[in-house]
């Protein structure tokens, strides 16, 4: 079984530690855990990476976040996958910050990388991981809060979500979403 999971962000050292790279992170502690480095390809940076039986191709697309579905297509389409072998991981200001949300399915909730990917694919029946980054903003500054790096507090948190998030992606690959979903969400 082949999968394709993409982690969401955006390129450049200047939004590294920001809450919308979120994606990134994960997808790099996948790749870190496995001893496995990305290679810059086209569309992305991809790792690939075996997980028992599942074989895993990382991607962290270089489009930026509001053009993702440029990036997810491609891969998908390259690999021969179906969208039900996707998994996107994004970050989430409906969700405090370290919450962890599998879903097979569902809107883009305003996240424009969401929106864009499924505009590109036509559907929105692909999983995504979503990672809570909390919504500690005034209104109308949403950008700056998602383009912002994380609290001190959130930053001593994060290596046991991140590693969380990471268990995830491989239960997805192993045991499928829906026993992902139960075993993690109520968490």
């Amino acid at each position: 079984m082949k999968f394709l999971i993409a982690g969401l962000g955006n390129v450049g050292t200047e939004y590294w530690g920001t809450r919308h790279n979120v994606g990134f992170r994960v997808v790099n502690a996948v790749a870190g855990e496995a001893g496995v480095a990305f290679a810059e390809m086209r569309y992305g940076a991809v790792a690939r990476l075996r997980v028992k039986s599942a074989e895993l191709i990382l991607l962290k697309p270089n489009t930026f976040m509001n053009l993702s579905g440029l990036a997810v297509r491609y891969w998908l389409q390259k690999e021969n996958l179906e969208a039900d072998r996707l998994l996107v991981v994004v970050d989430d200001i409906a969700l405090p910050f370290g919450a962890l949300r599998l879903k097979p399915r569902g809107s883009a909730a305003g996240h424009n990388g969401l929106r864009h990917i499924e505009e590109t694919l036509g559907t929105q029946n692909y999983s995504r991981l979503r990672f809570g980054v909390g919504s500690d903003f005034p209104p109308g500054r949403q950008i700056n809060y998602v383009l912002s790096t994380f609290e001190p507090g959130e930053l001593e948190q994060m290596p046991a979500r991140v590693k969380q998030a990471s268990e995830m992606v491989k239960s997805f690959c192993l045991a499928g979403v829906d026993v992902t979903m139960n075993l993690y969400n109520h968490r």
